[in-house]
């Protein structure tokens, strides 16, 4: 399975994007030549009022338009709290892939992910589940992302024991700001056993575009502002310093107004 170098992440549909926007959003990824469009079970529960599954189902809504399952690679997540706890036991991991198959108007998932893990359910367990998916015709891959290197790799260890399909992915936080978890912990096991690497929060909730400087700028965008202002300290402004100058020498800054001396250019500040 291959993808373009650019997945769309969908956690804001629903939330801070609503349904027309967001399949605006969808058809000019496509028209732009990308195809992996990633999103979970969970995705907005954390809104007051909201269940789970409001990106799952705006996505699956825009699929029931003729030849659009064919364009993208869906991928989605499992395991988030979704009202009983973390949980990857094989029939939580069962039930809620007929939720998202439902909300997503298909009858497959390309890559369904692990979204968090329970630390309690066997590895086994869950691949087995992962294993009956895929049997099924339900799932074609697997992965993981909020996982940690030593359950990683007890799975990546069973799977291969017990003759299971295994993680072929890993979704790690992963940015110029957050690097030492991924490089210091999963790396050099992704790159032994050939595991591809989707990382998310790659532009650090919108830290590395440069919008945010101070933590002012944070408090203005309530969406963000929590995860924003752990940036936004000595070492931020380093970084933030390092990619205007390379910014700069590649005529990639443009000036949006006073609440910020400059912004990284590229696909951030594009309409989609």
């Amino acid at each position: 399975m291959r993808i373009a170098p650019l997945v769309l992440g969908c956690n804001v549909f629903g939330w801070n994007v609503d349904e027309p926007t967001s399949h605006r959003i969808l058809d000019a990824f496509v028209d732009a030549g990308f195809n992996a469009v990633d999103t979970s079970d969970s995705y907005s529960r954390w809104v007051p009022s909201h269940a789970g599954g409001e990106s799952e189902t705006i996505i699956g809504n825009w699929l029931k338009s003729p030849g659009k399952r064919d364009k993208i690679m869906l991928a989605t997540k499992v395991g988030e709290d979704m009202g009983e706890g973390r949980s990857l036991r094989k029939d939580y991991i069962l039930r809620e892939c007929e939720g998202s198959l439902r909300r997503l108007n298909t009858d497959h998932i390309d890559l369904y992910q692990t979204h968090f893990d329970d630390d309690v359910t066997p590895v086994a367990e869950t691949m087995e589940a992962y294993a009956a998916l895929i049997k099924a015709g339900k799932v074609r891959l697997v992965g993981a992302s909020n996982v940690s290197p030593n359950r990683f790799k007890a799975s990546l260890e069973v799977s291969k024991t017990l003759g299971l399909p295994r993680y072929e992915t890993l979704q790690p936080l992963y940015n110029l700001s957050d690097r030492n978890e991924f490089e210091s912990g999963y790396a050099a096991l992704c790159r032994q056993e050939n595991i591809s690497v989707i990382p998310y929060y790659g532009l650090a909730a919108g830290f590395l575009t440069g919008k945010y400087r101070v933590p002012t700028d944070a408090d203005g965008n309530p969406a963000r502002g929590a995860r924003l202002r752990k940036y936004l300290d000595a070492r931020g402004t380093r970084i933030l310093k390092a990619l205007d100058e390379v910014a700069s020498r590649h005529n990639a800054i443009r000036h949006p107004g006073p609440r910020s001396n400059s912004m990284i250019g590229g696909a951030q500040d594009r309409a989609w």
